[in-house]
């Protein structure tokens, strides 16, 4: 079972690849939420194995959360996610220690096979 935590700052957004993880019985939601601000507590509490991440957000971004998990060691594995498909934010993503980027829009199986991948120890 992966356990997977959900940030993003659009709700409708969080909400709905909430319900389609959780219509999978190989993945557990363990938790969201709306900001990268939030999402070092919400790890040490709720250990999720793979943490999906909207790369802007309004306090602190995916890509500072990442880099302060990172910081930590041994954290979970970061799937960014974004509106924007440029080299520079995945470049950006990938030094922050994110392990994949997809793009918004995509695909839900998209997000899913990343997750799996993510979580078997392969690069999405």
């Amino acid at each position: 079972m992966t356990r997977v935590l959900i940030v993003d700052d659009h709700s409708f957004f969080r909400r709905t690849l909430a319900d389609v993880i959780d219509a999978f019985d190989d993945l557990e939601l363990v938790g969201q939420c709306s900001d990268g601000a939030e999402v070092a507590a919400a790890v040490a509490d709720l250990r999720p194995d793979v943490v999906v991440m909207d790369v802007r957000m309004s306090h602190m971004s995916g890509i500072e959360a990442a880099r302060a998990l990172q910081q930590h060691g041994g954290g979970p594995a970061v799937i960014m996610l974004s509106s924007v498909d440029s080299l520079g934010a995945r470049a950006a993503a990938r030094e922050a220690g994110a392990v994949g980027y997809l793009v918004k829009g995509g695909h839900v199986e998209e997000v899913l096979e990343a997750i799996r991948q993510v979580a078997g120890g392969l690069s999405g």
